[in-house]
């Protein structure tokens, strides 16, 4: 039978819109397979329309590598070179948490079949540079966007500026920023999302007053960076001030959004107001019940954890591996060994998790924190993945505390021979000894450290006033205020100690006189920002300070008859959790 030309054109297009049907409603691998015969029955393999749905279709159903297979493999049936198409699988192979590298593979591909690049293909695969934290491969890009004169394309920089963010060169990420010739939400979004994420939050709360400035409107991604800057920050009229900005411009509140809002508040102080914003919260996801949970752990209210917890298991909500390690830390900050036994076993026996390091290193937590330290070394001896330094370092802590210090010399000293620049070893190996009042052996200890190099890391405490986060450094004389903070300590410390105050100087591990060591506690970072508060603030004010490390017994005991003698509410969040000091009481109840 013979076909005129145009009857073919017809068919041809007719088949086209079938397959292009076809793929439309693929569930199935086996389905992929099945169209793909007919595309080749068809002659369609060198479609670009149809093989870019193909693709696509085979993306949406994980089995981009069969797609990649059949359009690049040497005996392959397709020939078509097409921009599109490679941007296409790019983009999928970008898109997959397994493969993301083969996106660059199939962008070399595309480079050696001489097919050019457009404005398209860079986001595609700079994001795959993101994805796996490739900064050499990213910088390569960057030179090719140069070179292709894609520099000054508003979707290439800011994913250029997202990239260099992930790969850890925030310092590139700054500087693609600042030479944008303009900048959109999705600009802003990517530079404080990145200094949020490496902790450098007090920029990123600066940025987004720069982006206000700037009248550009953000998006709620944007406001999740910000809160998540907050909460580092203990920042909570901040972050009080983005919440009431959320509503007035009214973003959407995603559930990551209202995630954000629950863990600022609970990371600031008020975990009431987290609570509240939970309980408000319609089809909470595991998401948010582990963000409250672990709220709840922070300030040491571990029943209340517990009940959250077992509220979540009777909504059917089953509980994941990050939602436990909140859930030990709670048990473990309250003292609640028991509860925290049942709960470490029910992860394998009830909920077939497999517990990690994080989980162990929970356990040492609490029974160490209960002083149970010879069940912590035997729980650690038993466990059937090697523990890491940091639950050695728990154990030794534990040790110095408890007065197992022929153990805690041990065990820091294998420490030190495993590890021997982590300047922590050391510093505990120091305290140890000045606990024992080995004092030579202390200094040889120190003389050692600044052989090496090394030093303690210094205590610092932030405060957030009049919107402004204020620092201080143990030790430190370079405020404008030295000598009215000063004053004010010298004040704070006759007060108290006219109260019943007893400096506890063994938290000074030295060999020096008595009245040097009261010296060296007012000193503390912590007492430094009390006093800056207590100057700067209306009597009845409550206070809340954030301290990089774990405050210190003395500053816990001083605070206590601060909070009485001054009338003052005083929330202290530490490295491990809150302290919420009122009328001469800690929330702790001296367990932390």
């Amino acid at each position: 039978m013979h076909f005129s030309p145009s009857k073919i054109v017809v068919n041809k297009r007719a088949a086209e819109q079938q397959c292009l049907s076809l793929l439309q409603t693929c569930t199935t691998l086996l389905n992929l397979n099945q169209i793909h015969a007919q595309i080749l029955k068809l002659g369609l393999h060198d479609n670009p329309l149809v093989l870019t749905k193909f693709t696509s279709t085979s993306s949406d159903l994980n089995a981009i590598d069969y797609a990649s297979f059949i359009l690049f493999a040497p005996d392959a049936k397709t020939h078509l070179y097409d921009t599109f198409l490679y941007n296409t699988v790019i983009r999928a192979y970008a898109q997959t948490n397994q493969s993301r590298i083969t996106a660059v593979d199939v962008y070399k591909t595309m480079a050696w079949n001489d097919v050019m690049p457009n404005k398209f293909t860079y986001p595609f695969v700079l994001k795959a540079c993101a994805g796996v934290g490739r900064l050499r491969l990213g910088e390569s890009f960057h030179g090719s966007v140069v070179k292709f004169g894609f520099e000054n394309d508003i979707h290439v920089l800011n994913t250029m500026v997202h990239m260099y963010c992930c790969c850890g060169a925030i310092e590139n990420a700054r500087v693609v920023f600042d030479e944008m010739p303009k900048w959109d939400s999705v600009s802003w979004s990517a530079m404080i999302g990145g200094y949020a994420r490496i902790g450098m939050s007090t920029s990123a709360v600066e940025l987004f007053r720069d982006m206000q400035i700037a009248r550009v409107k953000p998006d709620e991604i944007t406001m999740v960076s910000v809160l998540s800057a907050c909460s580092d920050l203990g920042a909570l009229e901040l972050g009080k001030w983005v919440e009431n900005y959320i509503e007035r411009e009214k973003i959407p509140k995603s559930m990551e959004l209202c995630n954000a809002l629950i863990d600022m508040f609970a990371k600031c102080g008020d975990v009431d107001k987290a609570l509240r914003l939970f309980r408000s919260l319609d089809g909470k996801t595991i998401v948010s019940w582990t963000s409250v949970i672990v709220g709840m752990a922070m300030h040491g209210r571990g029943l209340e954890a517990a009940s959250l917890f077992e509220k979540m298991k009777d909504d059917g909500v089953a509980p994941d591996d990050v939602t436990f390690i909140g859930l030990l830390s709670a048990c473990s900050h309250s003292g609640l060994v028991d509860e925290g036994r049942r709960y470490f076993d029910s992860m394998t026996q009830e909920f077939h998790i497999t517990p990690k390091i994080e989980h162990y290193g929970c356990m040492v937590d609490l029974f160490s924190r209960a002083g149970h330290v010879k069940e912590a070394l035997e729980f650690v001896k038993k466990m059937p993945i090697e523990p890491n330094p940091i639950i050695w370092r728990t154990l030794t802590a534990a040790c110095r505390l408890h007065g197992e210090l022929n153990l805690g010399e041990s065990i820091t000293k294998q420490l030190i021979e495993n590890e021997p620049l982590h300047e922590s070893n050391y510093v505990l190996l120091s305290n140890i000894y000045g606990k024992m009042s080995h004092w030579e052996k202390k200094n040889t200890i120190r003389e050692v450290m600044g052989e090496k190099g090394m030093r303690k890391i210094p205590g610092s405490t932030m405060i957030e006033l009049d919107n402004k986060i204020y620092e201080f450094v143990a030790g430190d004389r370079t405020h404008d205020l030295y000598k009215e903070i000063h004053e004010m300590i010298d004040e704070m410390g006759r007060k108290i100690k006219m109260a019943g105050y007893v400096p506890t100087t063994s938290e000074v591990l030295l060999d020096i006189g008595q009245e040097d060591k009261e010296d060296a506690l007012n000193r503390h970072s912590e007492k430094l920002a009390i006093a800056f508060a207590l100057l700067k603030t209306p009597p009845g004010t409550p206070i809340r300070i954030v301290k990089n490390l774990r405050v210190c017994g003395d500053c816990h005991s001083a605070t206590k008859f601060i909070s009485k003698i001054y009338s003052r509410e005083i929330l202290v969040r530490d490295r491990n959790r809150f302290h919420h000091f009122k009328d001469g009481v800690c929330s702790c109840k001296d367990f932390w």
